[in-house]
C-alpha cells in the first residue's frame, strides 16, 4: 500500500524531546496525511483506521504520542478554540471585516500557543468537516482512547475528577454566557428590546444559572446527579429566555429601521447560544463522542466561514436589503397605473417630466460649451441632472426610467401568495398593469421633450441668430446615439445606474429612519427655536415623505454626470445613455441640420437607438430590482412555467392590455325589491 511508507515516516518523527513547533507541524502533516485526497470520506477513514492500527503494533511510538499530546493539550488553550472560534473577535461589523480581510491575506505560522490559529492550520480543508462528522461510533472510541486526557488537579481528592476535556468544555460554556450576557447590556440593544423582555431581565440571572450548573456537574462529572439535570435545564430555559429577548430586536428593526451593526451583534448572539448547546451535548448527552466529532466537524466549517468576506456581507446585509426591497416596494405602488384614469395621470406626470427634461437637455449643452474639464463638466452636468430629477419630484411629475427599480420589488411581494387560487392571474394582471405603465411614462416624457427642444431651438435661432447647438456638435450627436456604436452597451450600464440610485435611496431612508432624524427635526430645541415649532414640523413631514425620492434622484443626477467622466479619468469610455435625455439631444440636432435629417440614415439608426436605449434602462434596472426582491423577500419555488404560459395566453387574448387599460366594468345596479 503506498500509504504506508508514509506513515511510518510520520510515526518515526514521533519524539518525547521534540519542541512545541515540532509537535504541532507532526500534527499538521498527519492530518494531511489522513486526508488524502480530498475527494473520499471513506478512503479518509480507511487512512485514520491504519494509524490506530500502526500505533497498536508499536507502544512505545503510541506512549510518546499521548505524551505530546497531553503537552500539546498543556501548551495551547483549549477552551478559548470551544468558545470562541468561528466567531467575531471584533463587535462591530467594519472592524471584523478588515479582520477578515488579515486573516485572508496574512499566513498563520506553528509556532503559536493560540489554540485557534493551530486549529485552522491542522483542519485547513473544507473537506476536514466531512470525514471527521462521518466518523462511526468505533473509530470515535479508538480515538478517544489513544487521546484521553488526564484529570485535572483539584484541592479535594475525595471529589470526582473532571478531565482536562470536560474542564475546558465547562470553562468555554462559561466564556460563552459571559460574552451573551454582555451583549444582552448593550445599550442599542437593550433600547430596541420590547418592554416585557426588558423588564423580564433574562440576561441577570445568565451567569449565576451557569454557575449553579458547574457548581452541580462538579459533585459527578462522571455521571451527572439528578441536582445537575435540574440545574442543566434551568440554565437551558434561561438561554431560551435570553434569546427570545434578543429576537424582540427584529420588531424594532423592521419598525424603525436596519442597522447593520446590530443585525450583525443579534446574529453572533444567536450563535453562541448555538454554541453553548453545542458543548453541553458534548458534556451531558448520551453519545457524547458523536457530538465532539459534530462538534469539531461544525468548528472546521466556521472557521472557513470566517474567511469568507462574501458571506459576512451577505449574512448581515440581507436585513437591510430586505428593508430596501420593502420601502421601494411601497414606492413602486404609486408608478403602476390600473384604471383609465391613473393611466392618463401618468401620461400628465411623465409629460411634465419631459417639459423639464427639455431645459436640462439645454442645460447639458450649456455645460458642454463652456470646455471644462473632464470631472468639472461632469459634475455640473450631474448636478444639471439631480436639480431637474428632484423638481420634477417636488412638482410630482415622473421620469419614466426611474419606475421600474421601484414598481419591481412591488412585483416581487405579489409572489409570495402564488400558492393562493387565482394567484398567477392575479400576478399577471400586475404585470399588464406595470407594462402599460412604463408605456405611458415613456411616451408622456418622449412626447412633450422633444416638440418642447426644438422649440427652444427655435427660439434661440430667433433671438440669438442660432440654434440650441451647432451643426458639428449636432454630426457628433448623431455618431454617438447610433444604434451602430455601443449606444446599447452604454443603455445598460445606466440601467445599472438607474438600480444603484433605487439602493442609495431606500438605504438612505432606512439611516433617516434608523437615527430619528423626523424627530430630530421635529422636536430638536435649536431646531424649532430657528425654525419655529409649526416650520419644524411642516420640515420634519416633508423630509419624511421625500427623503428616498431626494436621495435616488440626487444620487441618480451625480452618477449620470460622474460615472463617464472618472471612466474617462481609467481609459474606458463609458458614457450614459438615458432615453428622454438622448431622444432631447436628437431633437437638438436635428433643430440644427434642419428638415434634410430624415433624409439621413444616422438619424433613423439614432432612432432605433433611442428605442433599444429605453428597453435596456428600463429592463436592467428592472431586472437588478426584481432579483434583489426575490432575495429579500426570500421567494422559492416560483412557478415559472405556470406564470410564463399565463402571461403567452394574455398576449394571444389581450395583447392590448399591456399598452392601454381595459375598460373598466360598470358596477350593476341592485335591484329594486320595490
Amino acid at each position: 500500500m503506498a500509504a504506508l511508507p508514509e506513515l511510518h515516516h510520520l510515526l518515526d518523527e514521533i519524539s518525547d524531546r521534540a519542541d512545541p513547533v515540532q509537535r504541532h507541524l507532526w500534527l499538521i502533516r498527519t492530518v494531511a496525511w489522513i486526508r488524502g485526497r480530498t475527494d473520499s470520506v471513506p478512503e479518509a477513514h480507511a487512512r485514520l483506521s491504519l494509524l490506530l492500527d500502526a500505533l497498536q503494533q508499536r507502544p512505545k511510538t503510541r506512549a510518546q504520542l499521548q505524551h505530546g499530546w497531553q503537552e500539546t493539550l498543556e501548551t495551547v488553550d483549549a477552551t478559548a478554540l470551544l468558545a470562541d472560534f468561528g466567531f467575531a473577535s471584533r463587535s462591530a461589523f467594519i472592524s471584523e471585516l478588515a479582520e477578515r480581510l488579515r486573516l485572508k491575506l496574512l499566513p498563520g505560522t506553528p509556532e503559536t500557543a493560540d489554540a485557534a490559529t493551530l486549529f485552522a492550520l491542522v483542519f485547513r480543508h473544507p473537506f476536514d468537516a466531512r470525514w471527521i462528522g462521518a466518523l462511526d461510533s468505533a473509530l470515535l472510541q479508538r480515538l478517544v482512547d489513544l487521546m484521553h486526557t488526564s484529570t485535572v488537579a483539584q484541592d479535594d481528592a475525595r471529589q470526582p475528577l473532571p478531565t482536562r476535556w470536560q474542564a475546558s468544555l465547562m470553562e468555554a460554556v462559561n466564556f460563552c454566557a459571559s460574552q451573551i450576557r454582555a451583549t444582552g447590556f448593550l445599550p442599542e440593544l437593550r433600547l430596541r428590546m420590547s418592554a416585557s423582555a426588558r423588564e423580564a431581565g433574562p440576561f441577570h440571572a445568565l451567569s449565576a444559572q451557569q454557575e449553579a450548573l458547574a457548581a452541580a456537574w462538579l459533585q459527578s462529572p462522571q455521571l451527572p446527579s439528578a441536582d445537575c439535570q435540574r440545574a442543566l435545564r434551568d440554565f437551558q430555559n434561561q438561554l431560551d429566555d435570553c434569546r427570545h429577548a434578543a429576537a424582540s430586536v427584529y420588531t424594532h428593526l423592521e419598525a424603525y429601521g436596519i442597522s447593520v451593526n446590530l443585525v450583525f451583534q443579534l446574529r453572533q448572539l444567536r450563535e453562541r447560544v448555538l454554541r453553548i448547546r453545542a458543548l453541553l451535548d458534548c458534556l451531558f448527552s448520551s453519545t457524547p463522542h458523536q457530538h465532539t466529532a459534530q462538534l469539531i466537524a461544525h468548528l472546521i466549517t466556521v472557521g472557513h466561514q470566517r474567511l469568507s468576506i462574501r458571506q459576512l456581507i451577505s449574512a448581515n446585509s440581507s436585513m437591510l436589503a430586505a428593508k430596501v426591497a420593502e420601502r421601494s416596494s411601497e414606492t413602486g405602488e404609486h408608478y403602476i397605473t390600473r384604471t383609465r384614469a391613473e393611466y392618463r395621470q401618468m401620461l400628465r406626470d411623465a409629460a411634465g417630466g419631459g417639459a423639464v427634461m427639455s431645459i436640462t437637455t439645454l442645460m447639458k449643452f450649456v455645460v458642454l460649451s463652456m470646455g471644462l474639464s473632464a470631472f468639472w463638466s461632469g459634475l455640473y452636468a450631474g448636478l444639471n441632472y439631480a436639480l431637474s430629477f428632484v423638481l420634477i419630484q417636488l412638482l410630482h411629475w415622473t421620469v419614466a426610467t426611474k419606475q421600474p427599480a421601484m414598481t419591481a420589488p412591488a412585483m416581487a411581494a405579489k409572489l409570495k401568495d402564488l400558492s393562493h387560487p387565482g394567484a398567477i392571474r392575479s400576478f399577471v394582471d400586475e404585470v399588464a398593469h406595470l407594462m402599460r405603465s412604463q408605456v405611458a411614462a415613456i411616451v408622456g416624457n418622449l412626447a412633450l421633450v422633444a416638440p418642447l427642444v426644438l422649440l427652444i431651438s427655435a427660439a434661440l435661432w430667433a433671438s440669438l441668430g442660432r440654434p440650441m447647438i451647432d451643426t458639428a456638435t449636432a454630426e457628433h450627436v448623431l455618431h454617438d446615439l447610433t444604434l451602430l456604436g455601443p449606444t446599447a452597451l452604454f443603455a445598460a450600464l445606466t440601467g445599472v445606474l438607474l438600480f444603484a440610485s433605487s439602493i442609495i435611496a431606500g438605504w438612505v431612508e432606512n439611516w433617516f429612519v434608523l437615527h430619528r432624524l423626523d424627530s430630530a427635526l421635529r422636536y430638536n430645541p435649536r431646531i424649532t427655536d430657528v425654525l419655529g415649532q409649526p416650520r419644524a414640523d411642516r420640515w420634519a413631514s416633508f423630509m419624511r415623505r421625500n427623503i428616498s425620492g431626494l436621495a435616488a434622484n440626487i444620487s441618480l443626477g451625480l452618477m449620470l454626470g460622474l460615472v463617464p467622466a472618472f471612466a474617462s479619468f481609467f481609459g474606458l469610455g463609458l458614457e450614459v445613455r438615458h432615453v428622454t435625455l438622448s431622444t432631447g439631444q436628437l431633437a437638438a440636432a436635428a433643430a440644427s441640420l434642419g428638415l434634410d435629417i430624415v433624409y439621413q440614415g444616422a438619424f433613423w439608426w439614432c432612432l432605433a437607438g433611442i428605442a433599444v436605449t429605453g428597453l435596456l434602462n428600463v429592463g436592467v434596472s428592472f431586472y437588478f430590482a426584481f432579483q434583489l426582491a426575490l432575495r429579500a423577500h426570500n421567494v422559492v419555488g416560483v412557478q415559472r412555467s405556470a406564470i410564463y404560459a399565463a402571461l403567452r395566453r394574455r398576449l394571444r387574448s389581450h395583447p392590448a392590455s399591456f399598452l392601454w387599460p381595459m375598460a373598466e366594468k360598470a358596477p350593476q345596479a341592485a335591484p329594486d325589491h320595490g
